[in-house]
């Protein structure tokens, strides 16, 4: 029986198409420095309000230790309406702060970080630096008539607004299908099987390249392609039974 002929190819971001540090050194930073004056300049916003409002429930239970500190040290003002927005905001943004330190994906945490991003890629702060061999890649298998699609961790607003504004320009429209966490965590199979199914294909017909083994071997339970991404910068591991490639041009196609 003739293999099946893979008809998408599906990227992780992260260590694939662009550097860790990227993310890790530019990104976070960036909407680190910026969430306080994010939120004192949109706090009327019924949408940052919303925000606000599930940060606040979720500062209130989360049992850490750390976190508990910091709300002894930003006590949340008992007569919010006499305070200024900057004073009702400092404990969420010491807490959202101290998400972004430890890198847990809290979802509202996600909107907000994509809204000042978005505002710094509008005004040019921010380039998305993808690797060099990527831009011709995507483009190519797009001419070829491959669907390619991303699955990250990163919320699909942030990965549209990251190849929307490249250093190879707007990549954005070469994509077919956008996937986050919303879709399931990455490290489970069952999210792979999924995406086939959005993808109307069969599993086989995928090609997932990643740099975590974690999501490789969940992929391939569900009988997909997978290579793994071993870019120069990206924490070193073996790749275990999988194929490594060192550039999107290393993946042979028919």
């Amino acid at each position: 029986m003739a293999e099946p002929v893979i008809r998408c190819i599906l990227l992780d971001i992260e260590g694939t198409t662009c550097p860790v540090s990227f993310v890790a050194s530019v990104l976070f930073p960036y909407a680190r420095e910026r969430l306080a004056s994010y939120l004192d300049t949109n706090h009327g916003d019924p949408q940052v309000q919303e925000l606000l409002a599930a940060t606040q429930a979720a500062l209130a239970v989360d049992p850490n230790p750390e976190v508990q500190a910091l709300q002894q040290v930003s006590p949340i003002p008992a007569n919010q309406e006499q305070l200024q927005p900057e004073q009702t905001n400092a404990p969420l943004v010491a807490y959202l702060q101290w998400l972004i330190d430890h890198d847990i994906k809290f979802p509202a945490l996600k909107e907000l970080q994509g809204r000042i991003w978005a505002s710094g890629y509008a005004c040019g702060d921010l380039v998305a630096p993808l690797f060099d061999d990527v831009a011709p890649a995507l483009r190519r298998w797009h001419r070829d008539g491959y669907q390619l699609a991303v699955y990250s961790s990163g919320s699909v607003a942030a990965q549209q607004l990251l190849y929307r504004h490249s250093n190879n320009g707007n990549l954005e429209g070469l994509f077919s299908h956008w996937f986050d966490t919303r879709t399931g965590p990455k490290q489970q199979s069952a999210s792979y099987g999924a995406i086939a199914k959005m993808l109307m294909l069969e599993p086989a017909q995928i090609l997932f390249v990643s740099d975590a083994i974690a999501e490789l071997e969940a992929a391939n339970a569900v009988g997909m392609a997978v290579h793994f991404s071993d870019r120069e910068g990206n924490p070193a591991r073996a790749p275990g039974p999988f194929m490594a490639i060192k550039s999107l041009a290393d993946i042979e196609l028919p």
